[in-house]
């Protein structure tokens, strides 16, 4: 964690500021360590400190293993241990994460003598670019999600609803090694595919349906994503015909995926496929983001991209077409760019899965 304040401390000076304090709580732990949401980290250009209540001082000390000062104190006084913090170390520009920060905190922090400088996309951005044991991490992520996915697949059957099928997946996940979910699992058949973001429901499964299935793992606090869509029993051609385009159409993004490559062009392959095949209208979201951390992150594959993938950054390849009143296909595996290229996490197959 000490190279990441160094590297914090460094693009605070670059902008002559001389502190910086991270209220969100995935940047809290990013930069020390601590797992709770609970505290208020700051960043000075001599210390580092942890505030965060009784409840919370053993694990603080512990995860944190003596990169900073924990320092105890009720929510009520918080404020006052910041304020006497940035005193004694002569903290006069302060950087904050706006995004992080409600309108009543942020008017308890105006009263202090400094001058709040919003940095809330700085802070972040180191998280852009994935270390080998982050990179590790989200890969064990997705060991235990490929071999949950398929586990699960034996699990289930037509007459079960969405809803237990949810949770006949959470269970094996959790079962495998998972931390706990990324998101709430996405389990769509039928037309109900069709909804992009579907919340599982009572609906059976049944036969001719293709599944919609996204859902991840978390090791570390690292975030898999994957998307498969799998048939129970026979389907008809048209569904057919769709899954083979979404197939089609993530390869050929998959293909084009290497350090250097835009976002915008990224999606533009996907996207020009599925409309060359009459399905334009039909795949309404962007290609992909990043992951980490967090399930969403930057960076992004979409038409309004205007990132540049470069190596260490995460990335989702999401096409999907989704018929309204029919199905919905959407297939996605999570990658990391590498200088050669990529790196796929996911190991289950495309084919069409039938069950």
């Amino acid at each position: 964690m000490k190279h990441r304040i160094d590297i914090l401390r460094k693009n605070l000076e670059q902008s002559s500021l001389d502190a910086a304090l991270i209220t969100g709580g995935v940047n809290i732990r990013y930069y020390s360590g601590f797992t709770s949401s609970d505290g208020i980290f700051l960043v000075t250009q001599k210390k580092a400190y942890l505030v965060t209540d009784f409840r919370y001082t053993i694990q603080a000390n512990a995860q944190t293993k003596g990169l900073c000062e924990v320092a105890e104190a009720p929510f009520t006084e918080q404020l006052n241990r910041i304020r006497a913090f940035l005193a004694a170390d002569g903290c006069r520009r302060v950087a904050f994460e706006e995004g992080a920060m409600t309108v009543g905190d942020f008017g308890g922090y105006q009263a202090m003598p400094v001058e709040w400088v919003p940095f809330g996309e700085t802070i972040s951005l180191p998280r852009l670019y994935k270390s080998q044991d982050e990179i590790d991490s989200l890969q064990q992520a997705q060991r235990i999600a490929d071999k949950s996915f398929l586990e699960w697949l034996g699990r289930i059957g037509a007459g079960m609803s969405e809803k237990e099928a949810t949770a006949e997946l959470n269970y094996v996940c959790e079962k495998n090694g998972s931390e706990g979910i990324s998101f709430d699992p996405i389990i769509a058949g039928g037309p109900n595919g069709a909804m992009c973001h579907a919340v599982p429901g009572g609906r059976k499964l049944q036969q001719g349906d293709l599944v919609v299935t996204d859902f991840g793992c978390v090791v570390n606090g690292y975030h898999s994503d994957m998307t498969r869509t799998f048939a129970v029993g026979k389907i008809d051609s048209e569904s057919k015909e769709i899954y083979e385009i979404v197939k089609a159409a993530q390869q050929m993004a998959l293909d084009a995926l290497t350090n250097g490559v835009s976002g915008l062009a990224l999606d533009a392959i996907a996207r020009d496929y599925i409309t060359q095949k009459g399905y334009g209208a039909q795949f309404g979201h962007g290609l992909g983001h990043g992951f980490g951390l967090q399930i969403h992150e930057p960076p992004r594959a979409s038409v309004n991209s205007t990132d540049t993938l470069t190596e260490g950054m995460t990335i989702t390849v999401e096409p999907g077409i989704y018929v309204e009143g029919k199905c919905g296909v959407r297939i996605e595996d999570c990658c990391v760019l590498t200088k050669a290229g990529h790196h796929n996490f996911v190991t289950v197959t495309k084919d069409l899965l039938t069950i």
